[in-house]
């Protein structure tokens, strides 16, 4: 990675919520092709100190965030020995803090699960640029997020490959003439596997994605489909479609990313080959195109594409999400909320995979209806939510140990 430390005249000031991820690696790599364009201000972290440490070395952001105050303490620590003039924040506040700078045009909102909504919807009520590769922010709360981007005259710019590829598909302005969106997915590492041996997946096996590099949680969730139904969500709130009008379609080799479909019986689409990079440089460069570092798709190397329905017996998650968008946004919250128990609790094998379902459904049935429309009625949702689903591990575990 070349390294980028200074600020040209003109250049895009970045805040990277989730340096440390995937998607903020990807996202550095490309900030560092065009150091003309783009500085970074500020970069947060959870509790990887000495990466964090590695990205300051080479970005000198102003700031730099660590959730964890202890890690924070061994980072400033590591800064000022190496003489490295970054003021290091902590604490959850301060992500909502480097949101929301003047300095910062653009926001990358690239951490995992319901951790990311707060600041991302700080950076839209500030108007900023949000890239969001943060889905559930929009699955916990959609009509507020998107209230704030109208409100306060924001950009929201998906990073999700498949929602930056409806992006680029969909019309240069509303939505004429659009039937439907066709929302791409590979199917995970367990398309074709004997539904009877799905209890017996073990947490490495699920998060050896076929296609794509991706943090553990996420690429649990493509094992499930749920990535692909919390996308759904997404896409509704992200292109104000009904989940009538998001057809989920499993294409194995990952090269089509997503279509629109038209009145007119055109389909359009975007393909690629599966790097991050390529929605990234697009949200960054928008309406304009930059250098990415990804190699030219070869479709002669393709060779064929590849498309089936999805089973919702082998995928309920998939089923749960459109019925939680249906239901409201209580249910949406109820809906990731016990996912992120689920998965946890599964890569701590705490549970088998089939019970990832399980759990969902149970918290799922107890969600009110309708949708909340202050953000301290979704955060008391998410909270009830995951005592539902704790207490589901409980009896479970209670369950599991009398037999």
């Amino acid at each position: 990675m070349v390294s980028s430390t200074s600020s040209s005249a003109g250049s895009k000031g970045i805040t990277i919520l989730g340096a440390t991820g995937s998607i903020g690696l990807s996202t550095l790599d490309v900030i560092a092709r065009h150091p003309d364009k783009y500085h970074v201000v500020a970069m947060t972290a959870n509790t990887q100190t000495d990466l964090l440490f590695e990205q300051c070395q080479l970005f000198r952001p102003k700031y730099a965030v660590m959730v964890d105050h202890n890690c924070a303490e061994q980072l400033d620590a590591k800064l000022r020995s190496a003489g490295i003039e970054t003021t290091v924040l902590s604490g959850s506040d301060a992500l909502e803090e480097v949101a929301t700078l003047t300095e910062v045009d653009y926001v990358m909102a690239a951490i995992v699960g319901a951790a990311g909504l707060l600041p991302s919807l700080a950076a839209a009520n500030s108007g900023k640029r949000v890239m969001l590769a943060n889905k559930e922010a929009l699955v916990m709360s959609g009509k507020l997020f998107m209230d704030a981007v109208k409100n306060n005259g924001a950009e929201l710019l998906p990073i999700d490959s498949e929602h930056n590829a409806i992006f680029q598909s969909m019309p240069a302005s509303g939505q004429h003439g659009v039937k439907r969106i066709l929302l791409t997915g590979s199917g995970g590492p367990f398309r074709t596997r004997d539904i009877n041996t799905l209890k017996d997946v073990t947490p490495e096996q699920a998060v050896a994605h076929p296609n794509w590099s991706m943090g553990q949680k996420i690429s649990v969730d493509s094992a499930t489909m749920m990535n692909k139904g919390l996308e759904v969500i997404e896409a509704c709130w992200l292109f104000d479609t009904p989940s009538a009008k998001v057809q989920v379609v499993i294409h194995p080799q990952s090269t089509i990313h997503s279509m629109v479909s038209y009145v007119d019986g055109s389909v359009i689409a975007q393909l690629g080959n599966p790097d991050m990079r390529t929605p990234i440089a697009y949200a960054l460069a928008w309406p304009e195109r930059i250098d990415a570092g990804v190699d030219e798709l070869d479709l002669f190397d393709v060779a064929r594409l590849d498309f089936e329905a999805p089973n919702f017996e082998r995928f309920p998650c998939l089923k749960f999400a459109y019925e939680a968008h249906e239901i409201g946004g209580y249910a949406s919250i109820a809906l990731n909320a016990a996912n992120e128990v689920a998965v946890a609790s599964f890569l701590n094998k705490q549970i088998n995979f089939t019970e990832i379902p399980q759990l969902i459904e149970n918290v799922l049935e107890q969600a009110p209806t309708g949708t909340p429309l202050v953000l301290n009625e979704i955060l008391v949702q998410d909270a009830d939510s995951r005592e539902r689903a704790r207490l589901w591990l409980k009896n479970n575990k209670k369950q599991s140990t009398a037999l």
